[in-house]
């Protein structure tokens, strides 16, 4: 098979790797091609590794294509799209340094430890008054959003905190909410919000659930920063309806200088980092192998998703 790679960050040496893992197949990259030829390349391919730009499927794919496999968790920007082939995301690859990422911000937001390292880094000795003022993840009731590898792995860990923890998802049957007047109803009494919903989601949490939000409660966002009102989020914040936010992503990316989040002691920001690990792209490439020869094989494939219904 030709397989058309147009994961862009790839080095020489993976490069070489990925044709090892795949000695029998014809691998093509984008980034080793003319401009000019790379949606020429991407027609002919039967698979596909990669997020290729919209506009080359808008363009029509050859009819070649047999599998495709996105190199992210995330695919809001291909929503729709019926490209007639089993096509595979990388969520449950991502799922656990992303909900490392957010339990360990909001961990960091309870114990101020954000607060302590500026502290150590002005060299300025606080003490008893900040002890008093920490806070608990133990015991936490926690509504996280979205069922997928991401929430499953974050409620995983919340466990070994003793949390009280219900998840928010359409259909899923392990799910214990499964509307926005479920998760309404439970705001009330909910101390932690994490939303790990993915960008097809687009507005889900309104400014009717922001402010339905138990007062002095926390909400993090390892999903999508469209997926929230981000406006109402700051406004919540600055009139101390919630106690703070912990955000990996926002609506804006990189986040404007002048943005009022940047400037609030109760906001830890960890700038759309989450998912990354030293080893990301060996990881990628491995998981794509991988993934490949399940479908050459017949076997049932890691991440299936469904661009039409988002998920």
């Amino acid at each position: 098979m030709t397989i058309f790679v147009n994961t862009p960050t790839l080095t020489d040496d993976l490069k070489a790797e990925l044709r090892r893992l795949l000695p029998d197949h014809d691998v093509v990259f984008k980034t080793d091609l003319p401009e000019a030829d790379q949606p020429v390349a991407f027609r002919r391919a039967e698979a596909v590794f990669g997020n290729p730009p919209p506009a080359w499927w808008r363009e029509g794919q050859s009819g070649t294509l047999e599998f495709w496999q996105l190199d992210s968790a995330g695919f809001e920007y291909y929503r729709g799209f019926n490209p007639g082939v089993p096509v595979c995301n990388m969520g449950d690859y991502f799922a656990w340094p992303c909900a490392e990422t957010i339990v360990a911000g909001i961990l960091a937001h309870y114990r101020h430890i954000d607060q302590l390292a500026v502290l150590q880094h002005q060299k300025r000795w606080v003490g008893a008054p900040l002890r008093f003022s920490m806070g608990l993840l133990r015991g936490k009731r926690v509504v996280i959003l979205g069922a997928g590898g991401i929430g499953r792995a974050v409620r995983q860990m919340l466990g070994g905190f003793e949390c009280r923890v219900q998840t928010l998802a359409r259909t899923a049957p392990e799910a214990e909410l499964h509307s926005v007047e479920d998760l309404r109803a439970v705001l009330p009494d909910t101390g932690l919000v994490v939303n790990c919903l993915p960008g097809t989601a687009k507005g889900f949490f309104t400014a009717e659930l922001i402010d339905a939000m138990q007062p002095g409660s926390v909400f993090a966002n390892v999903g999508r920063g469209s997926t929230v009102d981000e406006a109402a989020l700051v406004a919540a914040l600055q009139r101390g309806h919630l106690g703070g936010a912990v955000l990996d992503v926002t609506a804006i990316e990189p986040l404007p200088a002048d943005h009022p989040l940047w400037a609030m002691p109760n906001v830890i920001l960890t700038q759309h980092t989450a998912g990354g690990q030293r080893s990301e792209d060996e990881g990628k490439i491995q998981f794509f192998a991988e993934n490949f020869s399940r479908f050459l094989r017949g076997e049932p494939l890691e991440n299936r998703v469904d661009l039409g219904k988002g998920y």
